[in-house]
């Protein structure tokens, strides 16, 4: 991966509507030549998708939480991560250094609905307790990092 493979990586995540021609332009090669650099980067797993960036709120999803699961001794990790996966509330998850076995992003509709997904995590088979930070606002998320093609 080279510096221009880089930059479109950051112009891709600026807009990833942004056209080849477009692309082109701004790291100074031919249309085909950045529409087989992004090829290249998709079929390596360094572009993995591109999402839309959506308002939460409009959606109906107006909490975001942040749950720690601090798993059982005996906990069987695959289990866990699937039951955790299987729950369309839980926007991510990491795997943590620590007390918490793992951070989930959440997001729910109502405090009665993260409630209710909170029991449901405490009562899977692995899961010992879980912790939860309720986000009272978000200033931004899924920043890119800068610098990452100086």
């Amino acid at each position: 991966m080279d510096s221009i493979d880089l930059r479109l990586i950051d112009l891709l995540r600026e807009n990833a509507r942004s056209s080849y021609a477009e692309l082109a332009r701004k790291v100074g090669l031919s249309a085909p030549a950045v529409h087989e650099r992004v090829g290249k980067l998709e079929a390596t797993g360094t572009i993995r998708g591109y999402q839309a960036d959506v308002d939460h709120e409009a959606l109906g999803l107006g909490v975001t939480a942040l749950i720690g699961i601090i798993e059982d001794s005996g906990a069987d990790t695959d289990d866990v991560l699937a039951a955790v996966r299987a729950m369309p509330e839980v926007e991510s998850c990491y795997f943590m250094a620590g007390v918490e076995s793992y951070q989930l992003t959440v997001r729910v509709g109502t405090i009665a609905e993260l409630e209710q997904l909170i029991v449901r995590i405490n009562r899977t088979p692995g899961v010992a307790s879980t912790r939860t930070a309720i986000a009272l606002s978000t200033k931004w998320e899924n920043r890119p990092q800068p610098g990452v093609t100086s």
